[in-house]
């Protein structure tokens, strides 16, 4: 018999149907203090999810898909339903692992590893976005460690990729500093705030370095001990 999701932290052999999920990762203290984790979405995140990505449109539009009609409207009850929904039901199949980046407890952003593929091809993207509110501490840094970690260490993944925008360097930084190298530059990559964007493309591989994301962040003195 399957044992049980977990809802914490596992030391135990991913799940065998849906590995990494429902699964949070281990706590990491940032550098200026406050505790950082990631944990499984829920439908109840969605006041905390539409309060602050509709606080935060003029920072997250310029980088996100374009979305249909308004920006509040995107963000509405049933905006959310929707989308939590598609979520869900795809981190059941083992495809998506969606995850929301805790600070000290609170709802702070969004890191997902989507596209999930095992066997001959073993590989998933990963993307985030993070509060302003609390930009400048290591927030998106520490995150973006965690869920490297988990992709590779519990979900087993070989291979991970992700994009940034040309105009956006400082989410290159952040992936950087996790490990991810220069692949790539797609043209015309993804519809962005109403039109086509090029994107930078990095990739890691899970055998690329000794130790983990998270331990080579610490020994740089990004996260605290």
């Amino acid at each position: 018999m399957l044992k049980p999701f977990a809802s914490g932290p596992s030391r135990d052999r991913p799940h065998l149907t849906h590995p990494g999920w429902r699964e949070s990762t281990p706590q990491v203290t940032l550098p200026a203090g406050g505790s950082l984790r990631l944990r499984p979405l829920r439908r109840a995140d969605y006041q905390a999810w539409s309060t602050l990505r509709i606080r935060d449109e003029q920072h997250l539009r310029p980088v996100e898909p374009t979305v249909p009609g308004s920006w509040r409207d995107a963000h509405s009850k049933m905006a959310w339903w929707d989308t939590s929904a598609y979520l869900l039901r795809a981190a059941r199949r083992g495809t998506v692992l969606p995850l929301v980046i805790e600070l000290d407890g609170r709802f702070v952003g969004q890191l997902t590893v989507g596209n999930i593929q095992h066997g001959g091809v073993s590989d998933a993207w990963i993307g985030y976005w993070v509060y302003s509110g609390v930009t400048g501490r290591g927030v998106a840094t520490a995150a973006c460690a965690l869920g490297v970690d988990h992709a590779f260490r519990r979900v087993g993944l070989h291979r991970l990729t992700a994009t940034y925008l040309p105009s956006n360097p400082a989410s290159g930084r952040v992936l950087a500093l996790s490990g991810f190298r220069e692949e790539g530059y797609f043209i015309r990559n993804l519809h962005i705030d109403g039109r086509w964007m090029d994107h930078h493309f990095v990739a890691l591989l899970a055998d690329e370095y000794p130790s983990t994301a998270v331990a080579r962040l610490r020994q740089a003195g990004r996260l605290r001990p």
